[in-house]
């Protein structure tokens, strides 16, 4: 084991060290310790001598992830299904329409009764 990967491995302890100590605790550093728990693993990962092993094609890799077998989300569901009820959409326009075409004739009507000279 080289100096670099001794320093690699130093450093690691003291992010894990870090993360027992801050992880019980509440507030910033209780969120600071479940944040950094992942890195003392990957910190580890980055030894000089197991990098140049994996670049030679030597050291262990991990293997990449499989693609599910099957559909991980549901089916769509037609429109028909998402209906749940309430009037159709064509019968509130209609009936916007007709109210509205209503308000403009009584206002038309009244505005003849008081003309402005």
């Amino acid at each position: 084991m080289t100096k670099a990967d001794q320093a690699v491995d130093t450093a690691a302890d003291k992010v894990a060290a870090f993360v027992r100590e801050t992880r019980g605790t509440g507030g910033l550093r209780g969120k600071l310790g479940d944040a950094f728990a992942d890195d003392p693993e990957f910190i580890r990962k980055l030894k000089p001598s197991l990098m140049k092993a994996r670049a030679k094609g030597q050291g262990t890799v991990e293997p990449a992830p499989r693609a599910p077998s099957g559909p991980q989300v549901d089916r769509p569901t037609s429109p028909k299904d998402k209906r749940r009820g309430g009037p159709s959409p064509w019968l509130v326009v209609g009936a916007a329409f007709a109210a509205g075409y209503l308000l403009a004739k009584t206002i038309d009507w009244r505005g003849h009764a008081h003309p402005r000279l």
